[in-house]
């Protein structure tokens, strides 16, 4: 069965067609991106990805849109779509249809993608379990947390508020980044470190350590300054969030219960050199007594180029399977 696969951000709406059979995603064509500005609604970027394609789509659709999952009418978060899913049938020609949240279908893909689509970070070299829970965490704009919840009839995804939980300050620095952010914020979540735009609060934060005057720059000049090895401080603003995100993801998997860990999202993928040259692996596994249980979780990054595309085909699939 061929069905639209669409994952739809912020930014950017991204199309593709995907096979599925028996549950799972067997292909997927090469994507094609579409800018939200471009189109004022669903209906007529999907128009759009038909048109360039030049024949008529399927009758299917696997929606995974950022933002919450829930009533007669979805608002996304940093979109002016608006999607009502009684409506999909006719607006889009779908006969059947799923709908989930960005990060759920991100689950979805770690569940059903091959071992050859992570590299591995941390702990044991080998591959994720094939029972237990999976714990999935990714920072972008926010930061977002799944499960994936392997046992012996397939898979549950189980979708959370991971990333606002407090976050728990572990050294002086910390310290002062906490400091910080409540000025701003009464409480200070996860997030607000661990999150694409966390980089800010951070360089600004050693910026007064050090001395130094503090420039007021966005966390996309911040994160091209530090990527490219550009800003000293930058990259150490750099090394301070992989040590953070380290100790996040260890709290997570204590959390949900340790099996395996899987970090994703656009700036995740970005990080990959850095993750594994910094001090995360050491942050992860630094839990007091629990040191050692933590020492054995494989801990992976997932490098699909397009797992929100697949993760919404595969959560088609295993809908519509049962």
């Amino acid at each position: 069965m061929h069905v639209v696969a669409v994952d739809i951000g912020g930014t950017h709406a991204r199309f593709a067609i995907a096979e599925v059979a028996d549950g799972r995603v067997v292909s997927m064509t090469e994507p094609v991106t579409q800018k939200v500005a471009e189109h004022p609604s669903l209906q007529l970027a999907w128009q759009a990805f038909g048109d360039s394609l030049g024949q008529p789509l399927p009758a299917a659709a696997a929606i995974a849109v950022a933002s919450p999952i829930n009533g007669d009418l979805i608002k996304l978060t940093n979109n002016p779509w608006i999607i009502r899913p009684a409506l999909i049938p006719e607006r889009l020609g779908a006969q059947t249809w799923t709908l989930v949240n960005d990060f759920a279908a991100i689950g979805h893909a770690v569940a059903q993608l091959s071992p050859d689509s992570f590299l591995h970070l941390c702990g044991p070299d080998q591959p994720l379990p094939d029972k237990g829970s999976i714990t999935v965490c990714g920072p972008g704009t926010g930061l977002g947390v799944a499960q994936v919840f392997r046992h012996r009839a397939g898979y549950d995804i189980i979708a959370t508020e991971g990333g606002h939980t407090d976050f728990a300050p572990l050294d002086a620095i910390e310290d002062a980044l906490v400091k910080r952010l409540r000025k701003t914020y009464t409480r200070v979540s996860t997030e607000r470190v661990v999150a694409g735009p966390g980089i800010v609060p951070i360089y600004e934060t050693l910026a007064e350590i050090e001395g130094k005057p503090v420039h007021r720059l966005d966390d996309k000049q911040l994160w091209t300054l530090a990527l490219e090895g550009k800003d000293e401080l930058a990259m150490v603003a750099l090394d301070r969030f992989c040590l953070s995100l380290g100790a996040v993801a260890g709290d997570l998997a204590l959390s949900h219960g340790p099996s395996g860990v899987v970090i994703a999202g656009g700036l995740g993928l970005r990080l990959k050199d850095h993750l594994l040259q910094s001090g995360f692996g050491q942050r992860f596994i630094a839990k007091g007594r629990f040191q050692g249980l933590m020492a054995g979780i494989p801990v992976k990054l997932i490098t699909h180029p397009q797992p929100g595309l697949y993760g919404a085909a595969a959560a088609f699939a295993q809908e519509h399977a049962r």
